[in-house]
């Protein structure tokens, strides 16, 4: 079937509508930050960059480390801007921009996320490593999808449900990471679900001068445990990267860099160091 125009908007120069990339230009193992600057704090150790873009808040570099064909791209913050970018990721390479049809033979691209989070349990120091388990979503963006969840992911967010039950109008949602990527970039690394809030103040629990509608937020999502899982950390972003990324058939998988302690109110000194630590733990793994 033909994606129309208006559902599928391609620039005259042949690009993607917000991206501006055109088919060939990602490659199959990609790595996505928030912060645009960022993209060049992974790309100096790329051992050779083949083309730099940008539109928006979108960078894309692609280039080689080695032998080794990768792609960083900015994505913003939220899962709004997640899900511009994991729909054109995969009509990149999965979609005839010609024909406007899908192509007959998939591709399943590799995404890491490398971003900043804080903790929400005392153990987790800040300048952790830390793989998410699953991404949590506090958002709305799932509500616009068919999201299935296996046997396993439906037995945790049932439990989940009962633990946030008192929260009025929110739905959230749940997508395990990739076992491939867990087992092998965040093979030795401190795990945990991840919650993705649709805000950075009172969606995560911070008390600024605005009233929040949810008290004591942090404490109630630090105490939830299910046999090995517990919640450990806040961010805007893996939900909504591990949904989609499921829903398309990609793997993906989020490895937060922990510059905030919530429980001990307390801000790394450092933050830098630690992304550049996170980013190039990834760039040796892959």
């Amino acid at each position: 079937m033909k994606i129309s125009d208006s559902d599928l908007i391609i620039n005259p120069d042949g690009s993607i509508y917000h991206l501006n990339l055109l088919p060939g230009d990602v490659a199959e193992t990609v790595i996505t930050v928030g912060d645009p600057d960022r993209v060049g704090e992974v790309s100096k150790y790329f051992d050779s960059i083949e083309f730099e873009k940008g539109k928006r808040e979108f960078i894309t570099h692609t280039g080689y480390v080695g032998k080794k064909r990768i792609t960083v791209l900015s994505t913003g913050i939220g899962t709004d801007n997640i899900d511009i970018v994991f729909n054109e990721l995969d009509v990149l390479v999965n979609v005839d921009f010609e024909s406007r049809e899908v192509k007959k033979e998939l591709t399943s691209l590799n995404i890491i996320r490398v971003g900043t989070s804080g903790a929400v349990q005392k153990d987790i120091p800040m300048g952790t490593i830390l793989a998410s388990s699953h991404g949590l979503g506090m958002d709305a963006l799932m509500n616009y999808y068919v999201h299935e969840l296996s046997n396993d992911e439906q037995v945790l967010m049932d439990e989940i449900k009962i633990h946030f039950g008192n929260l009025e109008n929110i739905n959230p949602y749940l997508t395990a990471a990739s076992e491939t990527l867990l087992n092998t970039i965040g093979k030795d690394l401190p795990k945990g679900i991840t919650i993705t809030a649709p805000g950075f103040y009172a969606p995560q629990g911070r008390i600024v001068r605005a009233k929040n509608a949810v008290p004591n937020f942090i404490s109630l999502i630090n105490s939830f445990h299910s046999n090995q899982y517990r919640i450990t950390n806040l961010e805007m972003e893996t939900a909504g990267i591990y949904a989609l990324a499921k829903i398309l058939g990609h793997q993906a998988l989020s490895i937060n860099a922990i510059l905030a302690s919530r429980v001990n109110f307390e801000f790394s000194k450092e933050p830098n160091k630690i992304v550049e630590q996170a980013i190039k733990m990834v760039l040796e793994r892959i």
